[in-house]
Formats: C-alpha cells, sequence, structure tokens
C-alpha cells in the first residue's frame, strides 16, 4: 500500500476539523466591520444579524450569563449596593441603564471592565476580541423591547 493512502484519511480529518472552526471565526471577525447601527438588518430591523445574535447568544452564555442572567435579566435589586458596598450586576435587557448608553461605551465597559467607574465587572479586553464585544451586545439587545431599542438607537446616533 503506498504511504500516501496511508496518510489520506489523516489528511481528510485535518482538512474537515480546520473548515469546520474557520467558519465561525471569520464570520465573526467579520461583525466588527460591519457594525453601523444606522443601517437595518433585514432579518432583524437592527444593527444586527440574526445570525450575529445567535453566535453573541452563545458567547454571552459563556462570559455573561453567569452575573447578567441567561436571558440578561439579573438582578432584581441592582440598584441597592450589597455588603461590600459594590452594585450588583444590572439586568442588560432593557429594564436597567444599559440602554442609555451609546455602542462605544458599552464596549468600553465590557473591555475595560467596571473598575474604572467604581464598579467590580471584569475587563473582558484580551478574553474576548472586538468581534465577540460587538456580538455579545447584540445578544442582550436582543432583549430589548423595539421601543428600547429605539430609544438608544437615537441615543447611539447622537454620539456619532
Amino acid at each position: 500500500m503506498s504511504p500516501l493512502i496511508k496518510i489520506f484519511p489523516l489528511i481528510f480529518i485535518i482538512l474537515m476539523i480546520s473548515a469546520c472552526g474557520s467558519d465561525e471565526s471569520t464570520d465573526i471577525q467579520e461583525t466588527s466591520s460591519i457594525i453601523d447601527t444606522k443601517v437595518k438588518q433585514p432579518d432583524t430591523n437592527r444593527w444586527y444579524t440574526t445570525t450575529q445574535k445567535e453566535r453573541g447568544l452563545r458567547i454571552f452564555a459563556k462570559n455573561c450569563a453567569s452575573c447578567h442572567g441567561a436571558e440578561a435579566e439579573e438582578t432584581v435589586d441592582w440598584k441597592t449596593p450589597t455588603a461590600s458596598g459594590h452594585y450588583p450586576p444590572p439586568p442588560l435587557n432593557g429594564t436597567a441603564h444599559a440602554w442609555h448608553h451609546p455602542l462605544s461605551v458599552l464596549k468600553m465597559v465590557i473591555r475595560k471592565g467596571g473598575k474604572p467607574m467604581g464598579g467590580v465587572m471584569p475587563a473582558w479586553e484580551g478574553v474576548l476580541s472586538e468581534a465577540e464585544i460587538s456580538v455579545a451586545i447584540a445578544a442582550f439587545q436582543s432583549y430589548w423591547p423595539d421601543e428600547i431599542y429605539q430609544r438608544w438607537l437615537e441615543i447611539d446616533q447622537q454620539s456619532q
């Protein structure tokens, strides 16, 4: 039997594994370059596509849900400081203050964490890429009612 025939299955498996991972990472990387909050996507009527939201929900579940809730609903009593004097993580579902901040501020808070503002949220810079941060924002914005999203959009556009 030829040596090439013996290694063909191994080459095939390697190619298949590398092909599986490249589509999603490429799509996530492309997210950063297509964000324009002025452009409504036909499948969501928001700046992000359904695919970006779905990828963002996976990133949110893995990195954010333990503090902000599986559907961005935690914490009910987020305006009351804990015994340590810090505020609990606010809900990100449109019922707290996240929608008052333009996209640039949302990204900065995720990158730098809450410490610059006296909070305890960890910094995600170096853990999440810019594209992953963007789709994580799409994930929690997907929980915002249309009225809240429209009010946020006005704030975001005024900040540019």
